[in-house]
């Protein structure tokens, strides 16, 4: 099955652009276009898309509200925010209203398909430098509001070095070869911390690691 994405800019020319690049994708398919926040919630939930981009910047609502509400909803739609800067202040936002990751608009169009797909397989777009230097700084700016001791005590050791990896934004194909073990087993060891953690996503799972310390900002340990 194609992967449904809806976009949603209040530029039609940007809308255009990137529907001109997805379509071009035998396996992905633009189920439809929003240039607000409103309109966009309303299309997420008569469309029901794997992917929604979603640009930050639009008037009325904007794409971080629009995300938090549909977050909120339950809304099962993978959000990937579009930004024009690699450090808006809005990210850090909108990582805490449940995006999946972001893109900048300038990307090259191979790298505006392979995030589709990231998003869409479930596996958050935290791989790239300049993502995992979003989530440290967003780290920085929010105080730690966690037990560090009380939760990661619920975890295995082997579900904790996962979590670990995970913090340093590396893929399920990556933890898997980092610790010789399947993939399958990996994404078992995943959704385990997720549950036992109460965490939405893999997105909340860096922040988490960063928060209580699993990995210091800056670090590549």
């Amino acid at each position: 099955m194609a992967i449904r994405v809806l976009i949603v800019d209040d530029q039609a020319l940007v809308r255009a652009g990137f529907r001109m690049i997805l379509e071009a994708q035998p396996d992905i398919e633009v189920a439809g276009e929003a240039g607000d926040g409103l309109k966009a919630i309303e299309e997420v939930r008569r469309l029901r898309p794997d992917v929604v981009l979603m640009d930050v910047r639009m008037p009325g609502l904007d794409g971080i509200e629009a995300t938090r509400r549909l977050t909120a909803a339950g809304a099962q739609s993978k959000v990937v925010i579009l930004t024009t800067y690699d450090l808006d202040e809005y990210v850090f936002d909108a990582l805490a209203a449940g995006a999946t990751g972001f893109l900048l608009k300038h990307v090259p169009p191979e790298e505006l398909v392979h995030g589709v797909r990231v998003a869409a397989a479930g596996d958050a777009l935290l791989a790239p430098s300049i993502t995992r230097r979003l989530v440290e700084e967003f780290a920085r700016q929010r105080a730690p509001v966690r037990a560090a001791g009380t939760e990661l005590k619920t975890l295995t050791e082997r579900e904790r070095e996962v979590l670990r990896l995970l913090g340093r934004g590396l893929s399920n194909p990556e933890i898997a070869a980092e610790l010789k073990v399947g993939e399958a087993t990996v994404k078992t060891h995943v959704a385990h911390v997720l549950d036992k953690l109460d965490l939405r996503d893999r997105v909340q799972a860096v922040i988490f690691a960063y928060e209580v310390g699993l990995i210091k900002p800056g670090s590549a340990q």
